[in-house]
């Protein structure tokens, strides 16, 4: 793990922040009184994954269906579970949380300062949620650090955090956590962990997300990493709307299996669930049953690369 002082900046939030930071920890009479909250009594927040705002591939239209503001989503259901292959032709399941940035939000986990350990109870704080600007579901995990007499919970939100004035230092770790709203099921996962609902804190109320842990993360540069993923659609992408991804992916008969192509698996050098869409023309589909094929120009041609990048977690390989 690589730890330095946080620069606020790096990760997507003003670097006047600093300034507070380093004013609060000079000026001890100032600090807030503490008290702890029960996550059980505060408010819970709402949350819309598929607003205009928040959505990219997934937006909420009258004919698409897509859940309303904070309704439970299940995600093991159409369009966001994906069929696809593996780089050696084997079956894969993926989800679909839509397009993400490369730049990772920030996240805080609360640890002792005297002895580095979690603080048993202890939410974590994030400050951006699906609609607001900067929000990933890739988060850069930062490490505050609190007196052994702090009590869980005493923290509910990054301006407290910033007034209370604590040693914060940022890791190069990445967590892929999406937030959704409570009550959403994801319930299929590729690295043995839970597959329930976190809590975390939000401005003062309570938000919930997924982990997806089939793969350790590190961030690059900043920035989360990618892995290639080889896509094509019922209508190759044009001018028309209805073309690329609204037409939908191209299926065998069986309506479940793609050919898509993921270029890596957990457990691969490279592997990363943030991927880099390559679009293939649909006229190679019957062609393409691995890597290989997916990349032989003879056979199959390749319409666009880098067309966006997606949250596809591998949570199953058949």
């Amino acid at each position: 793990m690589t730890l330095s002082r946080i620069t606020f900046s790096s990760i997507g939030l003003p670097s006047l922040l600093l300034l507070s930071v380093g004013a609060a920890a000079c000026g001890g009479d100032d600090a807030p009184e503490l008290t702890p909250v029960d996550p059980a009594s505060a408010e819970q927040v709402e949350v819309d994954r598929f607003s205009a705002a928040a959505g990219n591939l997934m937006v909420r239209t009258a004919e698409n269906g897509l859940p309303g503001p904070n309704q439970p989503i299940d995600f093991d259901q159409g369009p966001f579970i994906t069929r696809g292959f593996g780089p050696d032709g084997s079956s894969v399941l993926y989800y679909n949380f839509d397009v993400q940035p490369t730049a990772p939000a920030p996240i805080f986990a609360f640890f002792r300062e005297s002895t580095d350990t979690p603080v048993e109870g202890q939410l974590n704080i994030i400050d951006v949620i699906p609609g607001d600007t900067d929000y990933n579901d890739f988060w850069l995990v930062n490490k505050v650090y609190v007196p052994d007499d702090y009590k869980a919970n005493s923290i509910t939100s990054f301006d407290e955090l910033i007034d209370a004035g604590f040693a914060i230092e940022t890791t190069d770790l990445l967590v892929n956590c999406p937030v959704v709203p409570a009550g959403s099921t994801a319930n299929l996962r590729g690295g043995g962990e839970s597959n329930g609902l976190h809590q975390g804190w939000y401005k003062g109320g309570v938000v919930h997300y997924f982990t997806f842990e089939e793969a350790g993360l590190k961030a690059s540069g900043g920035s989360v990493p990618l892995s290639p993923i080889y896509v094509t659609f019922v209508k190759n992408p044009s001018d028309d709307p209805s073309s690329g991804p609204a037409s939908g992916f191209v299926t065998e008969a069986d309506g479940e299996q793609t050919h898509n192509v993921l270029a890596t698996l957990p457990g691969d050098a490279g592997y990363s669930p943030l991927w880099s869409v390559v679009v293939y023309d649909n006229q190679g589909f019957d062609s393409v049953v691995d890597l290989e094929s997916v990349q032989d120009a003879a056979q199959v041609s390749i319409l666009a690369t880098g067309a966006g990048t997606v949250n596809c977690p591998v949570v199953a390989i058949e």
